[in-house]
């Protein structure tokens, strides 16, 4: 939660940086490109705090954290590199991809243990 409420100040200061007002969310390039950073990591969230969740508990509390903390890391250097460049976003993109796929992977083996081993 720590890390949307800093990539929503992060908008917030670049809407006063660039005099954009809302609801736009159009104006300055970097301004748009801290937008869709700020916005592509919370429409993730749900999905990554979903799977956390189900991997912590039905798989490994400790690796799933691990792995939470490191998609977070993931998430903050697609955020720093998007500001930057749209280019910057896609090495931190296909890791973090790759993070909420392991953790999907972990949620389902828990699940498939718990409900189908003795």
């Amino acid at each position: 939660v720590l890390f949307l409420a800093y990539f929503v100040l992060q908008v917030i200061y670049a809407r006063r940086k660039y005099k954009i007002s809302p609801p736009e969310t159009t104006g300055h390039p970097e301004f748009e490109r801290i937008f869709r950073a700020q916005v592509n990591c919370s429409e993730y969230f749900p999905i990554f705090l979903s799977l956390l969740w189900v991997a912590g508990i039905f798989f490994h509390q400790g690796v799933a954290a691990v792995c939470g903390l490191l998609y977070l890391y993931t998430r903050f250097k697609y955020f720093q590199g998007y500001t930057v460049a749209a280019q910057g976003r896609l090495g931190p993109l296909c890791a973090s991809a790759r993070l909420l796929w392991l953790l999907l992977g972990l949620a389902v083996a828990g699940l498939l243990a718990h409900f189908l081993l003795p």
